[in-house]
């Protein structure tokens, strides 16, 4: 997929609406591009980081899309956010590029903060200096609850991260709020709960099961004799999974409010009117042991638990595979610090922008399931 230089996606933006989207390679970033293209007739800069490496799998369809363009964009580099913002200057800013992956952020604390925290100074005030009137997101986390006072959690509850991750992400929600607060900005930074899918990375636990499923019934298939069995670290955690196509329909919610809120006073930068942030989520959690029961029965395989703790196992029920383990614990994917229930109140999100999450957590399985199959 060609890269645009700035001065070629200037020119193509000229005179029309503009959105650029970070992390566009990435789940919720191309997901967001999918939804917009159908639902919108603005045009669209995808930007993330060393788009020269071939990492385009989740963009590769969007490839003769002629309202979809790509821009090389690293949220580290202040120059190039400057420049992309000051050059372009966009109606919207929706920012999914992240050091996303909440067990990393013990191995890459500084990286992880430079990331997720610096890089939105510097598109919250190139937006200032240059592009007042665009709407920014940012995307947020359930993991910046952290050591949940209550469940399930909702707007008001107090940031408690237990994670460089989630740190970072409490972080920039501050930052958001005061440039929100002293300028009039409309930017924002949802809640979002774990949200899945097919596009989903490899290394989060989700798809790391749905990809041993299938992984396993091939083995099965032709005949291997030992199954090898997939590692996971705490079993017992409890996770609100929402599927991630209903959540940038959210997202879009909430950067639109005026459209979805009748008792919303029409945005103006000053005096700044009451935008509002949202928890997004599914409403009900689950454990992983939960999330393996069903990934697995979706493939045709039925187990049962044997033992505790760091000894626990999924073993099959299978007379031709007797005692076949299909999961095992390994502790070196234990985290340092657990969050052990998450789990999102939507109330004010559904009251006040009309958005319900249509995918149930069985069929988020069953798709990711016979997707990776596939």
């Amino acid at each position: 997929m060609r890269i645009l230089s700035i001065d070629e996606a200037k020119q193509i933006s000229r005179g029309k609406t503009t959105v650029i989207i970070t992390g566009v390679t990435g789940q919720d970033g191309s997901l967001m591009a999918d939804y917009l293209l159908k639902n919108t007739s603005y045009e669209l800069f995808g930007g993330a980081r060393r788009l020269s490496v071939a990492n385009h799998e989740n963009i590769e369809h969007l490839a003769n899309e002629n309202r979809f363009h790509c821009i090389n964009f690293d949220l580290t580099d202040a120059h190039s956010i400057e420049k992309v913002i000051s050059q372009l200057k966009p109606d919207y800013f929706i920012n999914f590029a992240a050091q996303s992956f909440v067990k990393s952020s013990w191995d890459f604390p500084a990286q992880t903060w430079d990331t997720n925290t610096k890089g939105i100074i510097h598109i919250l005030e190139s937006i200032h200096l240059h592009s007042r009137y665009c709407r920014f997101y940012n995307a947020g986390s359930s993991e910046e609850f952290g050591n949940v006072e209550y469940a399930p959690q909702d707007e008001k509850h107090p940031l408690r991260p237990r994670s460089p991750y989630g740190a970072s992400k409490a972080a920039a929600r501050q930052l958001v709020k005061v440039y929100r607060d002293s300028y009039g900005l409309y930017a924002i930074q949802g809640w979002l709960f774990n949200h899945e899918g097919t596009r989903r990375g490899d290394e989060f636990v989700t798809r790391k099961i749905t990809k041993a499923v299938a992984r396993i019934q091939q083995e099965f298939k032709f005949g291997i004799k030992r199954i090898t069995p997939v590692e996971l670290g705490n079993l017992n955690v409890k996770r609100d999974w929402s599927d991630a196509e209903d959540c940038v329909d959210a997202v879009w919610r909430m950067l639109n409010q005026e459209q979805y809120n009748k008792n919303f006073t029409t945005y103006r930068p000053y005096p700044m009117c009451d935008l509002k942030e949202y928890v997004v989520a599914s409403g009900e959690s689950h454990t992983i042991k939960e999330f393996v029961e069903e990934a697995f029965l979706i493939a045709g395989f039925k187990g049962h638990w044997e033992g505790e703790g760091e000894d626990e196992k999924y073993i099959w029920d299978s007379l031709s595979y007797p005692d076949d383990i299909l999961v095992q614990v390994n502790p070196s994917f234990y985290r340092p610090a657990e969050i052990e229930d998450l789990r999102g109140n939507t109330k004010s999100i559904m009251y006040d922008l009309g958005w319900n999450p249509k995918t149930s957590f069985k069929e988020l399985v069953k798709k990711m399931v016979l997707k990776d199959i596939s």
